[in-house]
């Protein structure tokens, strides 16, 4: 594990954060520098083939020694959620925690809430890296990169390690939904992927939500207020309206959980004359998104209906698909992962992720991939914290995934 941690605190420090608003790819300057940053590592290790194309995607292979052995690939993402700032991170190194609520030193209201955090119980006694809560931490997906580059850094000192080759690949964006746009799996060739995006310890996540994006667009009138009787149609108050007539005591994320799908508004902008909502849809069950976007519609019809003058269009793109559906083109991605996370000394968790990975469109666009995790909690957040035991039990499975896929043909 040489080296796990001071590559991690190394890739938190910088900024990386997704822009959703740009058509840019990658949309900040920040992942070309992480990207850069990496290719100079990599280049270090003596891996093969290492480079950045022109879209900041990085790629090199760790070159194989059983001849015949598949090709499987490692993933990771550099950016960081734009919820919130990923800028002057501050990592914060707690050992031996005690198992209390911890309080973060930037900002006084943030607490990691034990009765809140999930597994906080099972950490006691580990290390843990937080941020000072003025910012997130990034583990997301900085902890993913770490142990990918810590597993490469290991089979290229070990030669003893008998694996086939391993492509290892950071992409750009894909907390905004973009992060396997610019993809090309015909150059990675290879027969599974592995996203090492995960929380906690020894998951494996083989199922996501299938995934939309609608964004309801509020046309009104405007005029000067002193003005408007009669005339005026405020696209705030119909946008508010539109936001009370869909689903929120049902089908929402506030009331739904396990298997259940929901609708999410999560941004409003605009003014008078136009205000514009975006809205996730989110389902397990990829033909339950139809029934979704119905809904949106008809609310639209209504509004319309009962305001003439005014125009509500719902605009929905396909963003992401159940990896469910096609990971069974190649049994052996998920079977493996079980095998090598047992052969580490832990016992694997099959988990279906409420949300999605770059594993769900690079499973659709052909490239079997599902996610493991790397021990990252409360991502997202100014709460988000990663543990280093098991950052490490991650590398230690990568190692164990690599032989295992050395021994297949």
């Amino acid at each position: 594990m040489n080296g796990l941690v001071d590559r991690f605190l190394r890739y938190v420090k910088v900024e990386t954060t997704a822009v959703e608003e740009t058509t840019d790819y990658p949309s900040s300057k920040g992942q070309l520098e992480l990207g850069k940053l990496l290719v100079g590592e990599l280049k270090e290790l003596q891996l093969e083939n290492v480079g950045v194309d022109e879209h900041g995607i990085v790629m090199a292979t760790i070159p194989g020694n059983v001849p015949g052995a598949p090709t499987i690939a490692l993933l990771a993402h550099m950016d960081t959620s734009p919820e919130a700032s990923g800028k002057d991170v501050k990592p914060q190194i707690i050992k031996n925690y005690d198992g209390k609520d911890i309080p973060l030193s930037g900002d006084k209201s943030r607490v990691i809430l034990t009765s809140e955090t999930k597994g906080m119980a099972e950490l006691k006694g580990k290390t843990l890296i937080t941020t000072d809560g003025t910012t997130l931490l990034g583990a997301d997906d900085k902890a993913g990169v770490a142990c990918i580059m810590t597993a490469a850094a290991h089979l290229m000192e070990d030669k003893t390690l008998q694996h086939g080759p391993i492509r290892v690949v950071f992409t750009c964006d894909e907390e905004v939904g973009r992060g396997c746009d610019k993809v090309d799996i015909k150059k990675i060739d290879a027969r599974c992927a592995y996203t090492l995006d995960g929380e906690a310890e020894a998951g494996v996540e083989n199922e996501t939500f299938s995934a939309d994006l609608a964004t309801v667009t509020v046309t009104g009138k405007n005029i000067h207020p002193g003005f408007a009787t009669g005339v005026m149609i405020n696209a705030i108050r119909l946008a508010a309206q539109y936001l009370t007539r869909i689903p929120w005591q049902r089908l929402s994320p506030e009331t739904e959980s396990d298997r259940d799908g929901f609708l999410h508004p999560y941004v409003i902008e605009g003014g008078v004359p136009e205000t514009r909502i975006k809205i996730l849809l989110r389902s397990f069950v990829t033909a339950e998104l139809k029934d979704q976007a119905k809904i949106l519609e008809n609310v639209a019809s209504t509004i319309m209906a009962e305001f003439p003058g005014a125009k509500v269009d719902v605009d929905v793109k396909k963003q992401y698909r159940n990896m469910v559906e096609h990971l069974e083109k190649e049994p052996r991605a998920v079977e493996l992962a079980a095998k090598a996370i047992k052969q580490a000394g832990l016992e694997p968790n099959f988990q279906s992720i409420r949300g999605g990975t770059d594993g769900s469109r690079l499973s659709e666009m052909g490239l079997p991939t599902p996610n493991l995790s790397v021990g990252m909690h409360n991502f997202h957040s100014p709460l988000e914290f990663a543990c280093i035991e098991q950052m490490e039990s991650a590398v230690k499975i990568l190692i164990e995934l690599a032989q295992l896929w050395g021994k297949e043909k």
